[in-house]
């Protein structure tokens, strides 16, 4: 590393630092701002809350006054709800099902889960995985009977449990929720628990609605995805809307998108609807389709309690018969690729960020098999990295072999390069030097991109890593060395201070590979140091691993262990080559070849044969033959 470009990445580090140190007040002063505002917004929640249950209150003493005979009231209420008033006042309950991995609190207001625990997760602070939690959540069908507004988020079910059997032989537990209308309507809501599972079969029971001149129904599914995970910036990157054509592609709204609200109506049928977060999904899925739906999605850039708000109102495809099942499934669980594709061809599992179509095929097909397989034996998440790293550097050996191999040729042929150079010093020579130089390689049957290409194939390898890691549930919060958490950021050191981009903490395993990077660099750099080498390209094999290093400080642990991992077995495996690979013996062997004359192409040796020919003729063409008649 040269003079000019410490003293530039020292300034560089200094303009950072104070920046951040200037900032520091604003930022501070933005902070503040927020925790009042959110402070507000808590303040006028519980005031929500409160008035909603005031009203409530006043609802149920209207009930028992209506009970007592307070005709004004049942009469307000017989016109606003019709038949739907006698279910408008009511006792709210709460119900329970639950399983070794769910614990789902049903609402008797509105028939609707109003907790959903996952029992084997916790937050990074030790408090329990719910994805969404209270009042604020909507969970209701919206339709209009005899021209009355009817939403079943405010009127009151009536609940019954039973366990049961099913065919296949698995044990559940139904929770139906009856909405009884008068003696010849009525809505249920059918949830069946099964033993060992995350998914919930959700069936919505409709009788005799089609007195009632219902036309068009919609279900609205509203929340607030809490933040569960110790990495905010990860989580809000990786948690979003994501959403499946009936027999069609699958689509999702972008994550890193600067837009506080992102919103599409589909007018196509759709067969699921995913609320993901980093590491967990709320699903819906329509045993059949829907007709349709309004989707919405609310970001939010600072830390806090929540990451994104999802709204949606789905249309039902409600057939104004008498009786209709609507046949839905419920799915509360982790991101975990192998689990999500076992539910069959629904495609589920691709809420799990694993990259775009060039890579996905090398997670799914390679990189999750292998560690899956590694995970049955060792329960050591560093160490399965490890093993997997060495796995897949295996498999490349020959890639990093021909690439170093073609490196040691170029290196052998560097003097004769430089002699090149100091035959044509000047600029306006520079075509001469080019070709030249690219007639020695020809000689020496020397390939310059030989050393590049195998390393460009490996590229696909390493984004893949990139995109497995910070999205894969089985490496959170599991602890290796001094990671806490192998899915989040390693820190080793708190700073005082925020700078830009980089954050307020040290990861050790980001200054591990950023270290390791530079050192690989400047073993690949000495293959070409004195060729027709780019201007700056020493100054940006110092720079780029710095920016990486900048990049990747708050990415999960596990990445930045692995590109640690492959730079170190990579430097390994170039020592042990540098040992068996004799660049003398090739430099003989180039000689030899450039002293063999040049094989010639059959259309070189045509044309050799013709100009030997009009030789002869003293340069006159041959006279063409007459045809015979």
């Amino acid at each position: 590393m040269d003079r000019n470009t410490i003293i530039g990445l020292a300034l560089i580090g200094l303009i950072l630092v104070g920046y951040s140190i200037f900032t520091k007040p604003a930022r501070e002063a933005q902070q503040e701002e927020r925790r009042k505002m959110d402070s507000i917004a808590r303040v006028e929640q519980v005031r929500a809350m409160e008035l909603a249950q005031q009203r409530a209150g006043e609802q149920l003493q209207q009930g028992e006054k209506a009970a007592a005979g307070d005709s004004i009231n049942l009469e307000q209420r017989s016109q606003q709800l019709g038949d739907f008033a006698s279910v408008a006042v009511g006792t709210r309950e709460e119900v329970i099902l639950e399983n070794k991995q769910l614990k789902l609190t049903f609402s008797t207001l509105g028939g609707r889960p109003y907790t959903v625990q996952l029992k084997d997760y916790h937050t990074f602070d030790s408090l329990p995985v719910r994805l969404f939690d209270g009042d604020s959540t909507i969970f209701e069908l919206q339709f209009f009977a005899d021209n009355r507004a009817i939403k079943t988020g405010e009127l009151y079910f009536t609940p019954e449990i039973k366990s049961n059997t099913g065919d296949d032989g698995r044990s559940y537990k139904e929770l139906t929720m009856k909405l009884a209308i008068s003696e010849s309507a009525s809505i249920a809501y059918v949830y069946k628990l099964y033993d060992g599972d995350y998914m919930l079969d959700f069936d919505m029971q409709l009788k005799g609605l089609d007195q009632y001149k219902t036309d068009r129904m919609e279900f609205k599914f509203d929340f607030f995805a809490p933040s569960l995970e110790k990495g905010y910036q990860n989580e809000a990157m990786y948690t979003t809307l994501y959403y499946k054509f009936d027999g069609g592609d699958i689509e999702s709204f972008k994550s890193r998108t600067k837009k506080e609200i992102t919103e599409i109506t589909e007018t196509t049928r759709i067969k699921w609807i995913a609320f993901s977060h980093q590491f967990f999904s709320t699903i819906i899925i329509a045993d059949q389709f829907f007709d349709g739906a309004y989707m919405n999605q609310q970001r939010y850039t600072d830390p806090g309690k929540y990451v994104r708000h999802f709204a949606s109102s789905i249309d039902v495809p409600f057939d104004r018969s008498s009786d209709q099942t609507l046949g839905m499934q419920l799915y509360f669980g982790p991101n975990k690729f192998t689990a999500l594709k076992s539910y069959g061809d629904l495609g589920l599992e691709n809420v799990v960020t694993v990259g775009g179509a060039m890579i996905r095929w090398i997670n799914a097909f390679v990189v999750i098999p292998i560690f899956n397989w590694l995970s049955r034996w060792i329960h050591n998440y560093g160490i399965i990295i490890l093993l997997l790293t060495l796995i897949i550097k295996t498999a490349l050996f020959p890639l990093t072999y021909k690439s170093y191999k073609s490196q040691a040729v170029m290196r052998v042929l560097k003097p004769q390069v430089d002699e090149i150079g100091e035959k044509y010093p000047k600029k306006e020579d520079a075509m001469k030097k080019q070709q030249a130089t690219m007639d020695l390689y020809k000689k020496a049957g020397a390939n310059p991109m030989g050393g590049c290409l195998p390393m460009v194939f490996q590229f696909p390898i390493l984004y893949a890593m990139f995109r497995f890691f910070p999205t894969s549930i089985e490496l959170r919060q599991q602890k290796f060395l001094w990671a806490t958490d192998l899915s989040t950021y390693d820190s080793v050191l708190d700073l005082p201070f925020n700078i830009p981009m980089y954050g307020d903490h040290v990861s050790l395993f980001t200054l591990l590979m950023t270290v390791t990077t530079i050192l690989s660099m400047r073993w690949n750099n000495q293959a070409t140091a004195g060729t027709s080498q780019m201007p700056g390209m020493k100054t940006m094999m110092y720079i780029m691993p710095v920016m990486f290093m900048v990049f990747l400080n708050n990415f999960s642990a596990g990445l930045t262990y692995y590109y640690f991992l492959a730079n170190v077995i990579t430097l390994g495996q170039n020592l042990i080559f540098k040992q068996f690979i004799d660049e003398e013996q090739i430099l003989k062997k180039i000689n030899l070849r450039k002293a063999k004359p040049a094989k010639k192409s059959r259309f070189a040796q045509r044309l050799e044969d013709l100009q030997k020919q009009q030789k002869q003729l003293g340069g006159r063409k041959p006279l063409p033959k007459k045809k015979s008649r």
